[in-house]
Order: structure tokens, then C-alpha cells, then sequence
């Protein structure tokens, strides 16, 4: 039985901030206790709160919120972080970003824990632009133990991209691998299903945030089940094309190819072929099939067994060399039925050989046809900065080819246009299409 005195001996030395003869008297039990001492922990420093607000850029209700996690009542420690950011030529806003992220960095001691990591990567070739970014990027790479984590890590990249060159040109694109353990488990699970190193390999290389993504092997799963070999390297285009579009974005893109003809077999026929298809946008997907189909007179279905031709520019290769073929075929110079698709998946050294210089008669007109087809890019491209005053929108760097393809459809020569100082100038409908029209 422990006696009163005893009782209140052990309550000071476990909760000394707290009145021992009040507690006793409720009998509160030791739950009430800890909830109280949990609670007064969680409760904001004042100090904290203005640290944070005049010497890392936090608002008010932003520093009060983190306060309730990070409390410090000495400057010391987080001056000398702050002073070795600076020291390193990251910016204010990205020591707000990184103190925002990982706030507890402010308690360390930056020649232990921070100096190890910035000299880690320099060691591998890593300029100082370069590991700003990085961090600021990817913070949680400095809470994260060198020896436990980060070689380890790294000496598991290494044995795919197999130079440091590559592993830090990787980094700088996503620093996922220092932060997340999943890029271990994700490439160790890929090669238990049959994905060769060197498509792994390229993952990192060009799309390393994948290998950051959750349930990755339910998509590897997904992509088997259509039939897809993980052995190929078209099985990391569809990787990458299954992971980055949402079910809306994919949706839309299926109803697109349904509305000119496709089925959905189809659809999954030309993915399986070639997976780029689905990472092409509904406005592109449109352009090319209405350029296809509505000025060649041919089928939709022709581009199922060669879905490559949806990642080519409409401007700059399908319309210029799909025109000079037409034109062959429409004066009998080319075999009736022949491959439309063929001349415009060739090299240009091979197209201007086979489908223009071959053509003695004809081949000046031929050519003239061909590059000003392809001049027409640049024209728009000039139009666009000039009505935009030099800014050109995202919206009509994704609507290039179909601006161009109007463009071209003008019964007006538009070099006359310009010529005779008759600028084309813009107009917008009534849901912020962009419309570009040549007064008469």
C-alpha cells in the first residue's frame, strides 16, 4: 500500500509541473495523467511561433500550427541551420519550403547532419545549383541517416544507371530515391516480374517518379492481365501511361477514338502496340484523326495497327509528307491501294528520296509543297508571340497542330497576308477557344 507522502514523492519526480496534492484529492487516474502531460506539450511556444514567423517566412496561423509539433526556446541551433543554408545559396523562399516540410531540422546540428549529406553528394559530382535544388525539392533527404539510407541507395541506382553522372542528372528530375524507400521495393518487385535492368534503367532515367508511386505492382498486375510482356521495353511506356493518367483523363481519351470510329478493342489494341497513343491529348487525338480522315479520305481504323503516328507532329511530318503522297497518288504516280502510313514513318533523307527527288518532272513543285508545309509552323509560332505580345499560353502550345491545321485550310495565301502588312489577328468564343482569322 503506498502511503500519501509517497504518493506525492512519485508524482513530482513523473509529472513535476504539476500540483500533486490536487491531483490526489480527485484521484485521477494515470490515463487523466499522461492525456494532461501530452496535452501541455502539445500546447504553442510563443518563442516558436515568432522565430518562425520573423526568421523563416511563416505566416501567423502557419507558425502557431507548427509549434504545436516543434518547440524551442533557445535561437542557437536554428540560427546556425538557417545561417548554413545561406551560406549554401538556397533562397528565402526555399528555406521557407524546407522548414515547412521538415520543420525539425531546425534542431539539429548542421556540421553532423546536414555538412556529411551536402559533401556526400558533391563527393558524387553534384554542383551546388544542383543539390540546392535537389533539396529544396526533395527536404526529406536530410533527415534521412547517410549511412542507413542514403548510400545504401544510392548504391542500389548505381547498379542500374551505373554512373554518377546519370544517378545525379536523375536526381535533380525527382530526389524520390534518398526520401522513399518504395524506389527499392518497387525495382526489386519489377525484376521478379520479368522487367529487364535495362528498362528499369530507363525508368529512372527519364520517368524515375514511378518508381516513387504506390501499388505500383497492382498496375504491373493490371498491364499482364491485357496482355502486355514485361520483358519489352514497350511495357514501361504503358507503365508510365497507366500511372500518370487518371481514370477521367483515360475515359476521355477512349470516347475520343470511339468518336471516330474506334472500338474499344481497338483502342486496346493500338495501347498495346504502341502505349505513347494514350498519353496523347483528346485535342491531338482529334487533329490527327480529322486530318486523316476528313482531308485524305481515309479510314480511322488504318491508324490501329500503327498508333506511332499519334506522337509525331501534325505540322511538322504527317501533314507536309501525307500532302506530297496524296499528290502523287492523285496523278497516278503511286501504285492504287499503296500504304499512306509508310511515308511518314520513314526517315526524311529516305522520304525526300523515294517520294520527292525520284519524281524528276515533278520534284521542284514537290519539294516547294513539303517545305512550306513545315514553314507554316514557324509562322504560326512568330503569329502567336506577336498577338500575344511574346507570350505564348499553355493552352496554345498544347492546340499547336490544330491552329496550324485551320491555318492551312484558309482559302487566303496567308505569306500574301503578311506581305501586304494584312496581319491575322485572334478572337476568342464563349468558352475561351482560341480562333485565329485573316480579314478579308
Amino acid at each position: 500500500m503506498v502511503n500519501s507522502q509517497t504518493g506525492k514523492a512519485i508524482l513530482r519526480l513523473t509529472f513535476p509541473t504539476l500540483r500533486c496534492d490536487s491531483l490526489l484529492k480527485h484521484k485521477l487516474n494515470p490515463h487523466s495523467l499522461l492525456a494532461s502531460k501530452l496535452s501541455t506539450v502539445s500546447e504553442p511556444n510563443s518563442f516558436t511561433v515568432s522565430y518562425l514567423v520573423t526568421h523563416c517566412g511563416f505566416s501567423p496561423e502557419s507558425a502557431l500550427s507548427t509549434s504545436r509539433k516543434l518547440r524551442f526556446d533557445n535561437p542557437q541551433k536554428a540560427d546556425s541551420v538557417l545561417a548554413f543554408f545561406t551560406r549554401q545559396g538556397f533562397s528565402a523562399a526555399q528555406i521557407h519550403g524546407i522548414v515547412k516540410r521538415e520543420h525539425r531540422i531546425l534542431l539539429c546540428d548542421p556540421n553532423k547532419v546536414l555538412v556529411p549529406k551536402f559533401e556526400f553528394l558533391r563527393s558524387k559530382g553534384a554542383s551546388n545549383a544542383e543539390i540546392v535544388h535537389m533539396v529544396s525539392k526533395g527536404p526529406r533527404f536530410l533527415s534521412r541517416s547517410l549511412e542507413n539510407h542514403i548510400v545504401p541507395a544510392y548504391d542500389f541506382v548505381r547498379g542500374f544507371l551505373q554512373s554518377d553522372k546519370q544517378i545525379i542528372a536523375c536526381l535533380y528530375r525527382n530526389s524520390c530515391f534518398f526520401s522513399d524507400g518504395r524506389v527499392t521495393l518497387n525495382a526489386r518487385m519489377l525484376l521478379d516480374n520479368g522487367v529487364k535492368r535495362s528498362n528499369i534503367a530507363k525508368l529512372l532515367r527519364m520517368w524515375p517518379s514511378i518508381l516513387c508511386s504506390c501499388n505500383l505492382s497492382d498496375t504491373v498486375r493490371e498491364l499482364k492481365e491485357m496482355g502486355f510482356d514485361s520483358s519489352t521495353s514497350t511495357f514501361s511506356v504503358a507503365l508510365l501511361a497507366k500511372r500518370t493518367v487518371n481514370k477521367t483523363k483515360w475515359g476521355e481519351k477512349v470516347e475520343t477514338f470511339k468518336k471516330w470510329g474506334w472500338s474499344q478493342e481497338d483502342v486496346l489494341a493500338a495501347f498495346k502496340r504502341q502505349p505513347y497513343c494514350m498519353l496523347t491529348s483528346p485535342d491531338k487525338i482529334n487533329a490527327v484523326l480529322g486530318f486523316w480522315v476528313n482531308r485524305l479520305g481515309c479510314h480511322s481504323r488504318q491508324l490501329v495497327k500503327s498508333p506511332v503516328i499519334f506522337q509525331l507532329s501534325l505540322q511538322k511530318r504527317i501533314v507536309p509528307r501525307a500532302l506530297v503522297v496524296k499528290f502523287l497518288a492523285d496523278k497516278g504516280l503511286r501504285k492504287k491501294g499503296a500504304s499512306m502510313i509508310t511515308p511518314i514513318l520513314v526517315t526524311e533523307q529516305v522520304f525526300l528520296d523515294k517520294f520527292v527527288r525520284r519524281f524528276e518532272k515533278d520534284s521542284s513543285r514537290l519539294l516547294k509543297m513539303y517545305e512550306e508545309r513545315i514553314c507554316l509552323r514557324i509562322f504560326v509560332v512568330f503569329l502567336l508571340h506577336k498577338l500575344n505580345k511574346g507570350k505564348v499560353n499553355l493552352l496554345v502550345k498544347e492546340r499547336m497542330d490544330h491552329i496550324c491545321e485551320i491555318l492551312a485550310n484558309f482559302s487566303l495565301n496567308w505569306k500574301l497576308h503578311i506581305t501586304m502588312g494584312k496581319e491575322p489577328f485572334k478572337e476568342a468564343d464563349a468558352h475561351g477557344n482560341i480562333k485565329v482569322c485573316v480579314p478579308e
